[in-house]
């Protein structure tokens, strides 16, 4: 499965409320959940804290890239989220995140969410592409920079 193809106009988010790691946890979840792509938050909640307490997916330049393989996942997906003010993500670069993929897989998927992990990495190393992100408010516009 493309990268791109795990992202929906119902999986992004451009105005997140979240202040909070926790908070924005939840809210990226509560897309997926709402999308009908989870079908038990607190169990994907766990996975996804799981991986955290291996080290913060707050990868610092402002980006937080959280994932989890549960078998409460229906279908490989990412839910995007932009907050213009910034969450404390515990970053490795001690700098707030504003742009957020969560990455969800099902348990018995090989390495979709690696692949995933990969392509998203790689594109936010440029400044453009974060700078394009940070400004885009659209679905059509947000899905471009996956093509």
């Amino acid at each position: 499965m493309a990268t791109k193809d795990m992202f929906t106009k119902n999986r992004v988010c451009f105005d997140m409320k979240s202040k909070g790691k926790m908070e924005a946890l939840d809210e990226l979840i509560d897309i997926l959940v709402k999308d009908g792509v989870i079908n038990d938050s607190k169990v994907f909640k766990e996975a996804v804290l799981k991986r955290e307490e291996e080290f913060s997916t707050g990868i610092g330049m402002g980006i937080a890239i959280p994932h989890g393989k549960s078998k409460s996942v229906n279908v490989a997906s990412i839910a995007f989220g932009k907050s213009k003010d910034g969450v404390d993500y515990d970053s490795m670069d001690g700098e707030p995140a504003h742009l957020f993929f969560l990455i969800a897989v099902p348990e018995e998927s090989s390495d979709v969410h690696l692949r995933a992990l990969s392509e998203i990495s790689r594109k936010l190393m440029h400044s453009d592409v974060r700078e394009s992100l940070m400004n885009c408010s659209s679905f059509d516009e947000f899905i471009k920079v996956f093509e």
